[in-house]
């Protein structure tokens, strides 16, 4: 060996010596790893590669595979190359639009199409099986911009060649697979022969692309029953096409031409006519059944608090009374806690609210009895006591915000006429271009470590290495109910990753290259290099970006 380099594989714990300038997919074909699950990227030095990336220096070597985090994400991006390959075929002179998640799969249209047979998705899960039959290399290059940029434009891409033209950059990344290109955000696997397991299902006006789940790689996912929040995605991706932005390249052009502030003006406005509808529907349902309570969920970084007091005052508007509390206040002390399998305390666990006495209250609150609130001291893990009492009256309406609200287990005593049910979730509309979404965990997650380094001192490492926990008990105790909602609300705005991207980059650059987190800093940094800044100055102050930027003239 002439030239050799040292390779220290965290998964086998090992040190190995290569050839300097091996690839990393030889690398692989060389350890005796304990899964026979395929390797579809790595980590070098804790920064995401693929597996055709050549080894010239010492590094450290993590290897992953469907079950990781970002090894389904690199799976999903391959299935999506494929598909767009095939659509291609299929469709020649349609455009496909990848949408968004449906559980473990992914929504896509084809435009000027409505509608798919069963048939149709067969033929469309055929063509995908054969080009991953081909085990075709996928290969990216970094070329001129100016030529990747004509590339798409000669191919039938003018949403990729938009995104490209507005970030000016003199090199851009393109795939080859033969002679189909695309332009992905992340990795993808070595060749489309790594695509193995997923299916094609009627959904909608479009079809479903099933995909395997983390924890279950080798079945294709369940199929959830989802309308409501197919039928919320569909009224902003319609929405959005109107306006003029459905990509960020076409949003990036109107921030470049001067058009920020008129951009801000709407998306708020939209937010204003969301909160304006709901509270009408909750006038409406107390005057009809007698609703007394809102119960609000939503997952991490959604926007839950100042959609609360958004919603309380268009109630005062039509003449009612609403009180806000938490669901945290109802904690049951830090000593009595559950803890999750770590030994950790599971404050995401339905048992860690006193669930007897909140029922009580609710009892007794919408009975007219007067009830002493309690208030949780996170500091102490203890509750405290309101030396005022609450008591409802007539005109009242109880608003109560948590993980939890949508949980038939929360409020058993109560019947439904009583409650009016909301889930609100950051649902991100506008997307990468046509094959590329955004995904909404991405954007809920800018949102957290820039308000948790404001306002709770904790830094983008503390958010980013907690955050796959947070992920898990959203996916336990938030999205399984989230189709008992009487009512959604998309609480993002299409333009925000533009003024958090300047907040938030110095703050990602403050997680060191040494630990694991810096890989999900990296590949942030890297997203958000896609979209142009945005000045903050004329956000409202009742904004729900407000909640995370500062600013805000709700108390929180």
């Amino acid at each position: 060996m002439k030239n050799p380099i040292k390779v220290y594989c965290e998964n086998t714990d090992s040190h190995i010596e290569v050839e300097m300038g091996t690839p990393l997919l030889d690398i692989v074909g060389t350890l005796s790893l304990a899964s026979d699950r395929p390797i579809l990227a790595a980590y070098v030095n804790n920064r995401i590669k693929e597996l055709h990336y050549r080894v010239y220096t010492p590094i450290s070597l993590r290897l992953v595979d469907i079950t990781h985090f970002e090894g389904h994400r690199v799976y999903q991006r391959t299935v999506l190359f494929l598909l767009q390959r095939a659509i291609r075929t299929l469709y020649p002179s349609h455009t496909l639009h990848v949408r968004h998640s449906v559980g473990a799969g992914i929504y896509c249209d084809v435009e000027g199409k409505s509608g798919f047979t069963a048939e149709e998705c067969a033929a469309i899960a055929e063509q995908v099986r054969s080009i991953a039959a081909e085990n075709i290399p996928i290969v990216r290059r970094k070329e001129p911009t100016v030529d990747v940029v004509a590339a798409f434009e000669r191919a039938g891409y003018p949403d990729k060649a938009a995104l490209l033209r507005s970030r000016p950059r003199l090199y851009s990344n393109i795939y080859y697979m033969g002679e189909c290109i695309g332009y992905f955000f992340g990795a993808l696997a070595p060749s489309s022969g790594y695509v193995d397991c997923f299916d094609v299902i009627s959904y909608g006006e479009g079809f479903l692309v099933a995909l395997p789940d983390r924890s279950n790689p080798t079945e294709v996912g369940r199929v959830p029953q989802a309308a409501k929040m197919a039928g919320l995605f569909h009224q902003f991706h319609e929405w959005m096409d109107v306006v003029g932005v459905p990509t960020i390249g076409d949003l990036n052009s109107r921030v470049l031409q001067g058009d920020a502030s008129e951009l801000i003006k709407i998306a708020e406005a939209v937010h204003s006519r969301q909160f304006s509808r709901v509270g009408d529907l909750i006038y409406e349902a107390h005057h009809e059944r007698g609703t007394k309570v809102v119960l609000i969920s939503g997952p991490s970084s959604s926007g839950k608090t100042t959609s609360a007091k958004r919603i309380g005052i268009q109630l005062r508007v039509l003449g009612l009374h609403p009180v806000l509390i938490s669901l945290d206040d109802y904690f049951v002390n830090r000593e009595d806690t559950p803890r999750d399998e770590n030994g950790d305390y599971d404050y995401e666990a339905l048992e860690a609210i006193d669930l007897p006495q909140l029922n009580d209250h609710l009892r007794r609150l919408i009975a007219g009895e007067s009830v002493e609130i309690p208030r949780y001291d996170f500091i102490t893990g203890t509750r405290q006591w309101h030396e005022k009492p609450l008591r409802l009256d007539e005109r009242s309406i109880l608003i109560m915000e948590g993980i939890h609200g949508l949980n038939p287990r929360l409020t058993p005593a109560l019947s439904d006429d009583v409650t009016f049910k909301i889930y609100l979730s950051c649902f991100t509309s506008a997307a990468m271009d046509n094959t590329t979404r955004i995904h909404t965990t991405d954007n809920r997650l800018l949102r957290r470590i820039t308000r948790d380094y404001r306002t709770r001192g904790n830094s983008a490492y503390d958010t980013i290495a907690r955050w796959q926990s947070v992920r898990r008990g959203e996916e336990r105790h938030i999205f399984p109910y989230q189709e008992n909602a009487d009512v959604m609300i998309n609480t993002s705005l299409f333009y925000e990753i533009g003024v958090l991207r300047p907040i938030i980059e110095p703050i990602l650059r403050e997680i060191p290259d040494t630990v694991p987190e810096y890989g999900e800093a990296h590949r942030l940094l890297a997203f958000l290099d896609n979209f142009t800044p945005v000045e903050p100055e004329e956000i409202p102050p009742t904004s729900i970006l407000r909640e995370f930027i500062g600013g805000s003239s709700f108390k929180y």
